[in-house]
């Protein structure tokens, strides 16, 4: 333990330095607008600030603080857009909109943002106190996990999201199976087969996910919002009556926000499994879980804990995910990957012997991390009544706006036309799909998944020349099979449980009314 408060001592004094402490304040800020802007996502975020950084000649230790922050600063951000506009601003926000988009509808979109940003600091807190104490003992059993295990790990991410089914499971797994098509388009990175790209140049790389988020989030809700008004239908959002969540709130989401920070933490230390997989997890997770205790409970129409739990896991993701970068030299996440090219152009290489050779690189990390994520809280608090002005806008230039920043994020992929016409294409099946009742999520997570999924299948298989007993060989991928087949068979089991003993006490009752009379 003293050992730690040494290391967390280093940590600090580099951290409190005046240069990286403005550093850490700007890189948070930067995040922020990345975050909340569709399209551009902390990928592009850290790889844009990576040559500035380098041109400004800053030491190691500061661009990397610098970078970091951009990071947990867009996965705070990530959340704004998606609460207030249905437009998730990275994918990890995804799930933030099911219930998050209802609470704005009702006049909380303050209480729902600030809640959410106390989630996202309380995520990242549990996450960094994670990487203090566990960050050896983790890297070592991230190591447990190959393509086999992957493969099975995002099977269990989809079981989870049967809770996202509903009464209609049959529209929502129709929606699963066509985000998973979806993610199949383009060239196989394996055989160089052309797949549903019908002899078209623009899809040789596959539809991009900025383009189907766009379309069945954004486009798909302005054409509802448009139908509405042209009918008259319109619907009002009440004012919003308070600044900021209550201590009621706190207590109602406290154990929600502990379990998905965890949850989300233990995630992103696997390398590669990201926070969208974590969001989805938790957020799944939860609903179960409180629906199994109050089958009153209504998430996806607006419950606070279908904002706090997939908030609290994506952010201490994002954070996980620098435990295996720095312990073994593995990226935890696509942008750590970044974060990692640009610590080779100071000369320095990832991995165990980073802690000694670079003591202040790592620890100061560590400690930047905690306070980059003090700051984000202090300075989303007070911005929440200014993000929230947005749902004041009259239709006809809200609708306009948002189409514009959409439109915006979709042209920055590849700066051609054809991704705006995909977007229109798409925008208008999804609004399509919506009004036969077909869930958004399932597909938007099957597109994100999916080609995560095919790729460690097929590395799996290439192991062992196709035969299947890798999948189950382990026992890691055989608790996670275990785990699946629970999670798909016993809701239904105890729902018909319960069903069975309603019907039983209705038939007692109504004995006993018989017998009375």
């Amino acid at each position: 333990m003293s050992q730690i408060f040494d290391h967390l001592s280093i940590g600090f004094d580099v951290a409190f330095s005046w240069l990286n402490l403005l550093v850490a304040a700007l890189g948070a800020f930067l995040g922020t607008l990345v975050g909340v802007l569709p399209g551009l996502g902390p990928i592009n975020g850290v790889a844009m600030l990576i040559p500035i950084a380098y041109a400004l000649n800053l030491p190691p230790e500061t661009a990397l603080i610098l970078l970091a922050a951009v990071y947990v600063g867009a996965e705070y951000g990530g959340r704004i857009s998606a609460i207030l506009i249905n437009v998730p601003g990275e994918a990890s926000a995804i799930m933030t909109t099911l219930d998050g988009y209802p609470l704005s509808r009702k006049g909380l979109s303050n209480v729902a943002l600030s809640l959410s940003g106390w989630s996202a600091f309380c995520g990242s807190l549990v996450a960094t106190i994670g990487v203090i104490v566990l960050a050896p003992l983790l890297a070592r059993w991230a190591l447990a996990f190959g393509p086999a295990e992957y493969f099975v790990l995002i099977v269990f991410a989809f079981c989870c999201l049967t809770s996202l089914l509903g009464r209609q499971p049959v529209k929502g797994t129709l929606s699963a199976m066509l985000g998973l098509a979806i993610a199949t388009v383009g060239v196989d990175a394996n055989s160089g087969v052309y797949r549903y790209t019908f002899d078209s140049v623009h899809l040789f790389d596959g539809i991009d996910f900025v383009v189907v988020v766009i379309a069945l989030f954004a486009i798909a809700e302005l054409l509802e919002l448009l139908e509405s008004t042209i009918r008259g239908e319109a619907p009002e959002v009440p004012p919003n009556e308070r600044k900021l969540f209550n201590l009621k709130e706190l207590l109602f989401t406290k154990w929600t926000v502990l379990r998905s920070a965890v949850l989300g933490f233990f995630i992103g230390v696997l390398p590669g499994a990201g926070a969208s997989v974590a969001s989805a997890v938790a957020y799944s997770n939860e609903k179960r879980y409180q629906e199994s205790r109050d089958p009153d409970a209504c998430f996806g129409s607006g419950d606070l804990r279908g904002v706090t739990a997939p908030e609290a896991a994506s952010t201490a993701s994002a954070v996980g995910s620098f435990v295996p970068m720095l312990t073994l030299g593995v990226p935890g996440s696509g942008t750590t990957a970044v974060m990692m090219g640009a610590l080779t152009l100071y000369n320095i290489t990832p991995g165990p012997v980073l802690f000694d050779t670079k003591p202040e690189l790592v620890w100061g990390l560590v400690a930047s991390l905690f306070i980059a994520n003090v700051l984000l809280f202090l300075m989303n608090i007070p911005m929440v009544r200014v993000f929230s002005k947005v749902l004041s806008l009259p239709n006809w230039l809200l609708v306009p706006g948002i189409l514009c920043i959409s439109y915006i994020g979709v042209y920055a992929i590849n700066a051609g036309t054809f991704d705006l016409t995909m977007a229109a294409f798409l925008g208008l099946v999804g609004y399509l799909l919506r009004k036969a009742g077909v869930p958004m999520a399932p597909m938007v997570l099957g597109v994100v998944l999916g080609d995560m999924m095919e790729q460690n299948l097929r590395r799996a298989l290439s192991i062992t020349n196709g035969e299947l007993h890798i999948l189950w060989d382990s026992p890691i991928t055989q608790g996670l099979w275990i785990v699946s087949l629970l999670i798909v068979v016993v809701p239904p089991l105890l729902r018909w449980r319960r069903a069975r003993r309603r019907g039983k006490g209705e038939a007692v009752d109504d004995d006993l009314v018989a017998a009375d009379d």
